[in-house]
């Protein structure tokens, strides 16, 4: 897989931001509107390759499939 360098990537370092001052778990949906960005699985995946650790777990609520994202250790150096 490609992915994009953290130091040279806006939106990784915009999402990385938000999921630092994030007060617990994000939803696909709430990361989305705080970073400004699609795809968030793909992001997560590339801020993985940088050196995050993201937790993701899935619940079930109103009948909809959820995913929920916690940072848990920042890449070196941020």
């Amino acid at each position: 897989m490609h992915f994009a360098q953290l130091h040279s990537s806006p939106r990784l370092r915009r999402t990385l931001k938000v999921l630092q001052q994030a007060q617990g778990e994000m939803t696909t949906y709430e990361l989305s509107r705080a970073a400004d960005i699609c795809a968030v699985n793909s992001v997560i995946a590339e801020l993985r390759q940088n050196g995050a650790e993201i937790t993701c777990r899935q619940a079930i609520k109103d009948g909809q499939r959820r995913f929920y994202y916690r940072l848990t250790k920042s890449p070196k150096g941020y």
